[in-house]
């Protein structure tokens, strides 16, 4: 840390932080520390945006307003960039057309049980699933707060802004080929190592990053930004303070400017503590 290039309070008006991997802890919880380092970004002025692949109502489940500081104000960029809110109220969406969500549907449909996966529909009310095991919706709803067993997804009533596919081995070898068909007409993202991502083409956490910045009037030399995974380089581009943590995929750690510590050792909260504190 000692080492680490930091800006000074004054410079930053924003703060972007990828969650899985990155802020939150190996266990996936948000570190104490963060508590009070948000009520002293609040007082200097800076904006605090969580931004993940999970669902809106997740992420907000994990910032209650009795522990964040302008919380009436929270803007979260959810579902990688397909939903941006402000104090809960939407600033930008883009949503899947039909057929394309039939498509990716039937794809993942098509690779049964040999994955030990499934499809996700991540709609704006709700998420939805077709494999109802307990086991599986369990683990679902870690990311999706909101989650609905389904008997078929094509058949839900909702604006679904992405869908999302879950690999129990490898989402990358495993999942990725039965996709790529989707390409290049919309956007087929690696997550993380057991998820898939199918969005509209053009969409994510950098182009909601830089949606925010215009709306909020923000520079990138004004911004600093923490991610791990491939679903994290475009909003890496969009800061001049961009820090990849110890341990993100190879292709992050080119990509960021500076290299932070690692989730497990709350690199997040070490890296914003220092700045505050420069």
């Amino acid at each position: 840390m000692r080492d680490l290039p930091l800006p000074r309070p004054s410079e930053i008006r924003l703060v972007v932080t990828d969650m899985d991997g990155t802020l939150l802890d190996p266990a996936g919880e948000v570190p104490d520390g963060l508590w009070p380092l948000l009520a002293r970004m609040h007082d200097a002025g800076i904006a605090f945006v969580p931004a993940s692949g999970r669902q809106h109502a997740t992420i907000a489940a994990s910032f209650p307003s009795d522990t964040t500081p302008g919380h009436d104000e929270l803007v979260i960029i959810a579902e990688n960039g397909t939903l941006v809110t402000r104090g809960g109220v939407e600033i930008s969406s883009e949503t899947l057309p039909d057929d394309a969500v039939a498509s990716a549907v039937h794809a993942v449909r098509g690779l049964g049980s040999r994955r030990n996966g499934g499809a996700v529909l991540a709609g704006k009310r709700g998420a939805y699933v077709e494999r109802g095991d307990q086991d599986f919706v369990d683990h679902i709803r870690t990311y999706y707060r909101r989650l609905e067993v389904v008997g078929d997804l094509l058949a839900v009533d909702d604006e679904v802004l992405k869908v999302a596919v879950y690999d129990d081995l490898d989402s990358a070898t495993g999942t990725l080929p039965a996709l790529v068909h989707l390409r290049p007409a919309h956007q087929v993202v690696v997550s993380s190592p057991h998820w898939i991502d199918v969005m509209p083409l053009g969409v994510d956490k950098g182009r909601g990053l830089r949606r925010l910045q215009a709306e909020l009037s923000i520079t990138p030399a004004q911004t600093m930004v923490f991610g791990d995974y491939l679903n994290d380089v475009e909003m890496l581009d969009a800061a001049d303070w961009s820090y990849a943590m110890a341990g993100a995929h190879p292709d992050v750690l080119a990509r960021a400017r500076y290299t932070a510590p690692s989730n497990a050792e709350h690199g997040v909260v070490q890296v914003l503590a220092a700045m505050l504190d420069a």
